[in-house]
């Protein structure tokens, strides 16, 4: 599977436990500059994480819509590797338990 990571700066740890999740590609746009807005998401992407920390709210708009309309799963969740593991357990768990508490932003 590939993952798209926007927001966040230094995410190594994110892209380990999602390589042992079985996600082969990871993607990181840090989403600092004006231009990250412009890009579109990877044809080849099959989720896209939300880092709501790090970005602002016309990014994550931008991409959450674009991301429904292709009807790719979005994670939003704070840069916290056992926050990032329980939303994707929640989505893609085929039975792994999360047994961590997360609270995780809700978006609107």
């Amino acid at each position: 599977m590939s993952v798209l990571i926007i927001g966040g700066d230094e995410i190594i740890p994110i892209k380990a436990v999602l390589h042992s999740l079985g996600c082969e590609e990871v993607t990181h746009w840090d989403g600092r500059r004006e231009s990250v807005n412009h890009k579109k998401i990877p044809q080849s992407t099959r989720c896209v994480i939300l880092l709501t920390n790090f970005l602002n709210h016309n990014t994550m708009k931008k991409f959450r819509n674009e991301a429904k309309k292709r009807n790719i799963p979005t994670i939003c969740s704070k840069r916290s590797v056992s926050c990032v593991y329980c939303e994707y357990c929640k989505i893609f768990g085929d039975g792994m338990v999360c047994d961590k508490e997360c609270v995780a932003e809700e978006i609107a």
